[in-house]
């Protein structure tokens, strides 16, 4: 029986344990390894204070900051928590665990919608314009996606100096490349570019508990990182934007205080 179980190994999980940590509470953190993170993917991170360096160096921090903490870290995949009255049940791999609180910080995860989306992640090809898009400034990039958040990301990018190339998310799409993307097909029409910005809707891991809400596909919680559920809280990308790591930091520290009151009470 742990007090806390946390699941997912981001920035957003990291900053969940070690505030737990320090409220005297004994935490498990279920995580997948850290290459498998979109962060690990990352080029540079220019926009969190007190670092600078790239996706591998900053995941490897957090995870180095995780294990001295002394929180527990159970390496594999969560499958569902569930309710048990007076505790919740987290299934991890084959592996059953308890603990009096769970903050969820899975981050986002999506199935690839073209050819070399992929293999070129982190090299020319980005999931977030408000993280790398400062990386290309005056140069020449494309923006894949519909909607308003597609829609405000391509201006923001055009507000940094970028000339910006729209593509509906729907269309028919290749990325190629060497060392890193520098093409992208369109209908059979070449365009070259500097960077792929793909901002289609994001997929989370919402179905984690039975009966916890969502809102456009995120988990919805409070100011207080609550779910409806109680003794279920959530933190970082889960939630929705803005995908940041500075945000997730943020909200994983939130969830931990709030599920330390819980306990308490």
């Amino acid at each position: 029986m742990y007090d806390i179980m946390i699941i997912g190994g981001g920035p957003a999980a990291v900053s969940a344990a070690l505030t737990a940590i320090n409220r005297g509470k004994t935490v498990a953190v279920a995580a997948n390894r850290p290459e498998t993170t979109n962060l690990y993917k990352a080029e540079l991170v220019t926009n969190y204070p007190g670092f600078t360096g790239t996706g591998p160096e900053m995941q490897d921090c957090f995870r180095r900051q995780l294990i001295e903490s002394g929180a527990e870290l159970i390496e594999g995949r969560a499958l569902n928590a569930m309710p048990l009255g007076k505790s919740i049940g987290v299934a991890v791999g084959s592996e059953f665990y308890e603990c009096k609180a769970v903050i969820i910080c899975t981050g986002i995860s999506r199935s690839p919608m073209c050819e070399g989306e992929t293999e070129f992640l982190g090299r020319g090809v980005s999931y977030c314009a408000t993280c790398d898009g400062m990386l290309y400034r005056g140069k020449t990039v494309a923006v894949i996606g519909d909607g308003e958040e597609c829609e405000r990301d391509a201006e923001f990018l055009r507000g940094i100096g970028c000339s910006v190339l729209c593509f509906p998310g729907k269309s028919k799409i290749e990325i190629k490349g060497q060392t890193k993307a520098d093409t992208l097909i369109v209908g059979g029409t070449e365009y070259k570019t500097d960077c792929i910005f793909i901002l289609t809707d994001k997929v989370t891991s919402t179905s984690l508990v039975p009966g916890m809400e969502t809102e456009k596909g995120v988990i919805k919680v409070d100011r207080k990182m609550r779910t409806n559920i109680p003794g279920v809280f959530a933190a970082g990308d889960c939630t929705g934007a803005p995908y940041q790591v500075a945000k997730a930091a943020g909200e994983g520290c939130i969830a931990a205080l709030s599920a330390c009151e819980y306990i308490k009470k």
